[in-house]
């Protein structure tokens, strides 16, 4: 379970989104924000930023930093597109943005923007098996995405933003039927590259992203804005999508306004975003399009989850590993299966953060203890695991400061036998929070030692799930482990005692 935070600003809205990632489940969002600034008006008239989108941004971004701040996000991605990649002055506002923020605001290139949008529409809408276009019309570009078997084919962006496109050639209100033929002309000459290559290809489905395509398809389908979320997944044919650009080409701002599903600003700019859709949707000659909630923000959560970005914390960097790797072959231990238990009790550790919720850093003690938590045999067979608390807490551990180094030494005292106790004087010593961190990690550190009892690394992999009323750990191994699954297996009272599940513990081979 990692949680992450993604800003997506565009040109024509800023949006936020921060979401708890967990490979078994779908993304489980927390908060998510968006709203209308327009930065692309006057970079698309005048080639800058002008000073009240600047300031309103910026207040935007404080309020939202403010709001995914409250989740304890491992990392935040800030992106800007075509607006900030237009604008003379961009700059400006990267500087003031990234100190809002904490953290740069990258402005990404089109592909980039393809990629990222691919990525979300993949973990919303998984299309493991086929061919999708995929189409996200935003206030500066478009971007047109080919993906089969779940990935990323090939992508063109190109500058056919609603926001732009209404800048360039929406001059009277209603338009202009001149108006509207040039920007139709000048979409299809745009388009041409893309629809010539892949119209001949065999598409399962086109998807629409962004919020064009959200007012379009609820529009088609008489879907209020208010509930345009009921419109994922949701189709729009391409004689509706006809339909609804001659009827919003007729009709004033007012009139476009009352429109159910696209709303007072939306409808400022929602002919050319339309029209956009209704020309790639010719041009591929495919029948009807799909609206997906999906978009940038989306697929920066689950590049960032991926990637297990901020989880670097949560592993011993290489001087520390070098440290504890010593001290373990100084007193004699297997390097090998220290090594394998450390490597299971970081599996164990990332598997079940949505369980015991310890911040990323100390998944560290408990990959020390691993490689230290056998060392006490050096002094005696009997009793070994008091003597590794002994050997930890009074050794010089460089890269780990105090705390550490006793919570290091308290695991390795928890490795076997009992529990922490009233009378345990090193547990006792610890703070609150030190302690809650033994009593939380014992259990996991018990475990990955069982699954190498035998000191012979059989176990090649291990998965662990939190469900509902048990947790279940997955063995991966061509080897035999059932020795293994029984060792594991005995922990479960004490697993059960501390996280108030049961441990079940299967074979996948």
């Amino acid at each position: 379970m990692s949680r992450y935070a993604a800003i997506d600003i565009g040109s024509n809205s800023i949006r936020m989104l921060a979401a708890e990632m967990d490979p078994h489940k779908p993304m489980q969002v927390l908060a998510a924000d968006r709203q209308v600034v327009r930065l692309g008006t006057s970079v698309f008239r005048e080639g800058r930023l002008s000073e009240p989108s600047v300031d309103l941004a910026c207040q935007v971004l404080q309020r939202m930093a403010v709001e995914y701040r409250k989740h304890d996000v491992l990392a935040v991605r800030a992106v800007g597109t075509a607006a900030l990649r237009d604008a003379s002055n961009a700059g400006i506002f990267l500087d003031r943005a990234a100190e809002i923020l904490g953290t740069p605001v990258e402005v990404i290139s089109g592909l980039e923007e393809a990629r990222l949008v691919q990525l979300g529409v993949q973990e919303r809408w998984p299309h493991p098996k086929q061919r999708i276009l995929i189409v996200d019309v935003g206030g500066g570009s478009a971007e047109m995405i080919l993906a089969e078997n779940g990935h990323f084919v090939e992508a063109f962006s190109k500058p056919l933003g609603a926001v732009r496109l209404t800048e360039l050639f929406l001059k009277s209100d209603p338009a202009d039927p001149r108006e509207i033929a040039r920007m139709q002309r000048y979409i299809q000459e745009r388009i041409e590259g893309p629809t010539s290559r892949w119209k001949h290809e065999k598409v399962d489905r086109l998807i629409a992203t962004s919020s064009t395509a959200a007012a379009t398809v609820c529009a088609v389908n008489q879907v209020k804005r208010a509930h345009r979320d009921d419109a994922d997944k949701m189709p729009a044919t391409g004689r509706k999508i006809r339909e609804l650009l001659q009827e919003l080409s007729s009709h004033t701002l007012a009139g476009r306004a009352r429109i159910p599903g696209i709303g007072p600003r939306r409808a400022e700019i929602i002919v050319p975003g339309v029209a956009v859709l209704n020309e790639i949707l010719q041009g591929m000659r495919l029948p009807r399009l799909y609206y997906s909630t999906a978009g940038v923000r989306d697929g920066i959560i689950a590049d960032l989850a991926r990637r297990k970005v901020g989880m670097e914390v949560a592993r011993l960097d290489a001087d520390q590993k070098r440290i504890v790797r010593s001290m373990a072959r100084q007193y004699g231990v297997s390097t090998k299966h220290v090594k394998k238990v450390a490597d299971v009790a970081s599996m164990l550790f990332e598997g079940l953060r949505s369980l015991h919720r310890q911040p990323p850093f100390r998944g560290r003690v408990l990959e020390a203890a691993a490689y230290l938590y056998n060392i006490g045999h050096f002094v005696n067979e009997a009793k070994h695991h008091r003597h590794s608390l002994y050997l930890v807490a009074n050794s010089d551990l460089p890269g780990f400061d105090d705390r550490e180094r006793m919570i290091i030494a308290n695991l390795c005292r928890y490795h076997r036998k009992s529990m922490p106790q009233a009378g345990h004087e090193p547990f006792q010593g610890l703070s609150p929070e030190d302690r809650r961190t033994v009593e939380l990690m014992a259990p996991l550190l018990r475990i990955a030692v069982a699954l190498d009892q035998s000191q012979q690394q059989r176990v090649e992999r291990v998965e662990a799930q939190a469900l509902e009323a048990s947790v279940e750990l997955r063995l991966f191994s061509d080897f035999d482990v059932d020795i293994e699954q029984w060792h594991a297996s005995q922990v479960s009272p004490i697993f059960q005692q501390v996280y108030g599940r049961p441990l079940s513990v299967k074979i996948k081979r």
